[in-house]
């Protein structure tokens, strides 16, 4: 079929692209309807394509190379970023996606891409071997998924998430909770990496620095803290109880 041969080569595609292939906007328009027709093509949202493998019925483009074009700033963040890596315990029917780049939040064959405005600019690669993915790398997705657990996947998966990592690099850590500038955000790191501190490879020297980080004031991990809390002198966080019993099945608490 005209025009596929190309198009299937660049997972996901504009009208402009069809354009440029077909010379002129009507032509591109044509071709585009009846690869639609023939079951080549799908529309993943207005003015975003991609296409079909004949064989499988599947689309070509994954999830993530569909999250990353949702717009020319666009990368995979938080639980997505997890779930990229390969470390997350559940899989998601939402993909989230940082982006300086306002984007109305879409739906495509059952999965929701949610956009998340970011607060920093740095920590963000290109992974090897992929094509059209971007991602923050371990140490920022670590980060920014502790600061917005409570509105992404849940302490309890985090705590997943994070006892299947087997090394990360504190000076990263460092560089993003400082870009964050966020106090109760030392804390909260220092805090809950400081469990998986040996696999992790993390130094002594990354959580004084924490706590140096800190301040004076007491802090909640959660919001349930608030009710059922327990007090962490080490790290003046009140954490809630429940958080015990999730690490003690992984073997040792927290507080």
């Amino acid at each position: 079929m005209t025009g596929y041969n190309e198009l299937v080569k660049r997972v996901v595609f504009s009208l402009a692209d069809v354009e440029r292939l077909a010379g002129n906007r009507k032509t591109a328009s044509s071709m585009l309807s009846r690869l639609m027709i023939k079951g080549l093509v799908k529309k993943i949202r207005k003015n975003a394509y991609t296409c079909v493998n004949p064989v499988t019925g599947e689309v070509v483009a994954s999830r993530y190379q569909i999250a990353c074009a949702a717009s020319s700033s666009a990368y995979l963040s938080h639980h997505s970023a997890f779930e990229f890596f390969g470390l997350a315990n559940q899989v998601y029917y939402e993909v989230y996606v940082a982006s300086e780049t306002r984007f109305r939040e879409f739906e495509f064959e059952g999965i929701s891409y949610k956009r998340i405005s970011p607060r920093i600019h740095v920590g963000v690669i290109e992974p090897r071997n992929t094509e059209g993915i971007r991602v923050t790398d371990l140490e920022r997705t670590v980060v920014d998924s502790i600061r917005d657990f409570e509105k992404i996947g849940g302490l309890e998966e985090l705590l997943a998430c994070l006892s299947s990592i087997p090394f990360l690099e504190e000076q990263k850590l460092r560089q993003y909770l400082d870009a964050y500038g966020i106090q109760a955000l030392y804390q909260k790191v220092g805090y809950l990496l400081h469990h998986y501190r040996h696999d992790m490879q993390l130094s002594d020297g990354f959580f004084e620095y924490c706590k140096s980080q800190t301040g004076l004031s007491t802090r909640y991990l959660a919001k349930n803290a608030m009710e059922d809390g327990v007090y962490n002198s080490e790290w003046q966080l009140v954490v809630p109880e429940s958080i015990i019993e999730m690490t003690e099945q992984g073997g040792g608490g927290l507080v």
